[in-house]
């Protein structure tokens, strides 16, 4: 079975399928990749819990910078949210995102 939470025309914010939660790529606000990056994983934090999943539990993350240049400014934050071992699979590139003021991108699957 499968489950779709906050559904849109375009899209769901989170769907479960066999004990997998697939979120949708959040954005934050702000003026530097530090805020944004703050901003986004407070975001995902929530929709995990929405999920009835945690930071614990993700499985692989996809990061999207507007400029690589800012890498170790957004691992800066993502180092200190992860939990202690349990980082999940991870990749992270550059791409042109949906806005010009965006700086990240981040999309998590996570078991649930």
């Amino acid at each position: 079975m499968i489950e779709r939470i906050e559904t849109g025309q375009r899209m769901s914010k989170i769907v479960k399928h066999n004990g997998v939660a697939y979120l949708c790529g959040q954005v934050g606000s702000g003026d530097s990749v530090t805020e944004q990056t703050r901003e986004c994983l407070a975001r995902v934090q929530a929709l995990l819990e929405q999920a009835g999943s945690s930071r614990d539990q993700m499985l692989q993350v996809i990061i999207w910078l507007a400029d690589m240049a800012d890498f170790a400014e957004m691992n800066a934050v993502w180092d200190d949210w992860v939990p202690d071992g349990h980082a999940p699979a991870r990749a992270c590139g550059e791409a042109k995102l949906a806005r010009p003021e965006l700086k990240v991108e981040i999309i998590v699957t996570a078991a649930c």
